[in-house]
């Protein structure tokens, strides 16, 4: 067939018809397009060299769940650390399983109590920092419900502690590590965001810890903007669920990773876009979620988070008894 006959036979089409083939043809090579671009970054973009921004890296919460993993696999890259911690005895038992792993590491740990006095505890990360080129920093540290509850059944001192740990902490340590940064022009934040404040579009009987998440992410997208041509890179990684003590989840899967797995993952993903889901899997289910009519989840998630309350206040019964 010749170009002329083609060409005669596209005119003859209606105007309509060939307006839904050319909007089919572009919809259709933008899917193409996402999903190779989701491929390249979860599976075949390399890493960052996270020794390049420094020779040390911060923790907070390291003593268990995802900090640890942190701690762990950025020890594993050859970085010395620095644990920031409220338990001195927990942060002593993860300085030595970490060098027995890896005696090269370099490890300073500092007690701080999150939801107690901020000022001393920042003061005392301030002077163990001071001459050291504190190149990433991991603000882990974060606490949530014991179980799910409304929020007029949130009592003072776990609204405190939301609020304390989750917000001021973060921020906190973030002003504290980022003039060094700037002096050296270069350092890489992450800061641990939660699926609930941005995967689903409401988190409800979590309400007060979805919005310090919510904090976190904005907060995140703001100094991403801030200090990015002061060569820092800044990141808000929003998990979903992780086996861990805060989730209440012992036991791992294919879309609930390990703290290792997720830690992993996590670094993979650090000097890159100022807001992702390292674990691919949770991509998965981030992408279903959005598909989903916002209905639909908010019953689910209440329905679900109802019988969690539901759960905790049997378990607060029976210690009552």
């Amino acid at each position: 067939m010749d170009l002329s006959s083609v060409s005669q036979q596209l005119k003859s089409q209606p105007i309509w018809l060939l307006l839904l083939l050319t909007l089919g043809s572009l919809s259709l090579s933008k899917l193409v397009f996402a999903f190779l671009q989701w491929v390249y970054v979860n599976f075949l973009r390399p890493p960052k060299n996270l020794k390049k921004y420094g020779s040390w890296a911060l923790v907070t919460g390291p003593t268990d769940g995802i900090g640890k993993g942190f701690a762990f696999q950025l020890a594993k890259k050859g970085l010395n650390l620095i644990l920031v911690g409220r338990n001195p005895d927990k942060l002593k038992d993860v300085s030595d399983s970490i060098l027995a792993k890896f005696g090269k590491t370099q490890i300073k740990t500092v007690v701080v109590d999150f939801s107690g006095d901020l000022n001393e505890g920042v003061e005392r990360i301030r002077q163990t920092i001071d001459g050291l080129d504190v190149g990433v920093l991991i603000n882990n540290v974060g606490v949530s419900y014991p179980y799910a509850r409304f929020v007029h059944e949130v009592d003072e001192k776990l609204l405190s502690d939301l609020i304390k740990v989750n917000v001021e902490g973060t921020t906190k340590v973030t002003q504290v590590v980022l003039p060094g940064m700037i002096k050296r022009k270069k350092g890489a934040i992450v800061n641990i965001g939660s699926g609930a404040a941005i995967v689903i579009p409401s988190d409800p009987l979590y309400a007060v810890y979805a919005a310090t998440k919510a904090y976190i992410d904005q907060f995140s997208r703001c100094l991403y903007v801030e200090y990015k041509k002061s060569g820092i890179d800044v990141q808000c990684q929003v998990p979903l669920y992780v086996a861990t003590k805060m989730a209440s989840i012992r036991r791992s899967s294919f879309f609930v990773p390990s703290t290792d797995g997720y830690a992993k993952a996590g670094l993979r993903w650090i000097g890159y876009e100022p807001r992702c889901t390292p674990y691919w899997p949770h991509s998965l289910l981030w992408g279903l979620a959005k598909s989903l009519p916002e209905s639909i989840i908010d019953d689910w998630r209440l329905r679900f988070c109802l019988a969690i309350r539901k759960r905790g206040q049997l378990k607060d019964s029976r210690k009552q008894e």
